[in-house]
């Protein structure tokens, strides 16, 4: 039985320091998109394909910067690039209160994206992965609850619009994330060797009596040219691809289809990714139980149809009840699956070059992250509605299952 973890760890300080910046991001920028691509074509008439090429643009900027973050980490520390990060995303909300024209949005977008790179999934999660080995899934869903958590906020983001502006809401948004976010990343240490710890928080010389090592550990760190040359490398980075597919479009696009397709006002689309967001949270509970016990290949494989499924009934909702449907299975899949990414990863190929190797991931998933908003928007002003879009997406979240069930260990 694996060794009870130390509950003055330092590590579970790191976890919940990047659970906290992720709910800023997840509350302030990726589940409340939706909600100011809703407004903007409203006032400005931009078209649904301009509004999703901002997400697009946040997406080709964290994949050209994803080789660069981990040589980045390396020189400068995770803290230092986060409390950067965060000034940037904060004045990049800011700028977007100013915006009038199509480019001040795309380069507010812009500023955003930078910042978000800078403070967000990658150095946050590359960090909680050197703190932990025993129970990585654990505390990486942990930290995933604060990017769920983050949907809990959409309401009062849909509130604030429509009784002060979108304006308002912007700058607020942009100073609550300086004033918040950089004292928090203060907590952030690069490694348990700083505070004097060690992974996992266990006595260094007291291994586990008789046990074997665990089997998430590999004993082999790839470097990131040995990973290239893995299946598991490409069958992992293209099924997560798949998946952001659905993630990314629902983000960008689901409130506006809600809204214009289905006749519910942004206030009670915004409900419905409330309840995502509760289904999220149970899935990253789920996983912080099962996440280090189970398979995670074929949980992650198992994901993807709940993604398909639930999808399928938001663009089909015929009745309520498909709708929450949807806020069940995508929630509840997208929350399992999220932190299993990562740790997926790092199973797999070590630590030594695991930024590179996510950095260099980053390149295929970003496919993911820009064609699914804009393949859902270009096909909405083609055809007026979500719907062919949105099932085009579905039915290759759904391929992707087979993919993750080839992403075998590599030997």
């Amino acid at each position: 039985m694996p060794a009870t973890p130390n509950p003055s760890f330092y590590g579970w300080r790191i976890v919940a320091v990047a659970a906290f910046i992720h709910f800023l991001h997840g509350g302030l920028l990726q589940q409340a998109f939706g909600a100011y691509v809703a407004v903007l074509s409203e006032e400005f008439g931009w078209s649904r394909t301009s509004l999703a090429a901002g997400a697009a643009i946040q997406s080709m900027e964290a994949a050209i910067l994803g080789p660069a973050l981990g040589w980045l980490m390396d020189r400068v520390g995770a803290r230092t690039m986060v409390q950067t990060g965060i000034v940037l995303f904060g004045l990049g909300f800011i700028g977007l209160s100013q915006i009038d024209t199509l480019g001040g949005f795309y380069a507010a977008a812009l500023v955003i994206a930078l910042g978000s790179s800078l403070s967000g999934y990658f150095p946050l999660g590359v960090t909680v992965m050197h703190w932990f080995r025993l129970r990585r899934a654990r505390a990486l869903s942990i930290m995933g609850m604060g990017l769920a958590g983050g949907g809990i906020m959409v309401p009062a983001v849909a509130w604030m619009m429509q009784t002060y502006g979108w304006r308002a809401t912007a700058m607020t948004a942009g100073i609550l994330a300086i004033v918040l976010g950089w004292p928090a990343a203060r907590v952030i240490r690069r490694n348990p060797a700083e505070v004097g710890q060690t992974v996992d928080g266990l006595p260094p010389e007291a291994p586990r009596p008789g046990a074997t090592p665990a089997p998430a550990d590999p004993h082999r760190h790839f470097t990131a040219r040995e990973a290239l040359r893995t299946r598991a490398f490409w069958t992992l980075s293209l099924g997560h691809a798949f998946a952001l597919l659905v993630v990314t479009a629902v983000n960008v696009h689901a409130i506006s289809h809600m809204k214009q397709g289905l006749g519910y006002t942004v206030a009670q689309a915004s409900f419905v990714i409330g309840l995502m967001t509760a289904s999220q949270i149970a899935g990253l509970l789920a996983g912080a139980v099962v996440g280090d016990r189970w398979e995670k290949r074929k949980l992650a494989s198992g994901c993807m149809l709940a993604h398909m499924a639930g999808l399928l009934m938001l663009t089909f909702a015929v009745h309520p009840v498909f709708l929450v449907g949807f806020s069940l299975l995508h929630g509840f899949g997208w929350g399992l699956r999220g932190p299993l990414m990562q740790s997926m990863r790092a199973d797999y190929f070590g630590l030594q070059a695991i930024g590179m190797i996510m950095g260099l991931s980053g390149f295929i998933t970003a496919i993911g992250q820009v064609a699914g908003p804009l393949v859902a928007g270009a096909l909405f002003d083609l055809t007026g509605d979500y719907r062919a879009g949105f099932a085009l997406l579905a039915l290759l979240a759904g391929s992707g299952s087979l993919l993750f069930w080839l992403a075998r260990k590599p030997r």
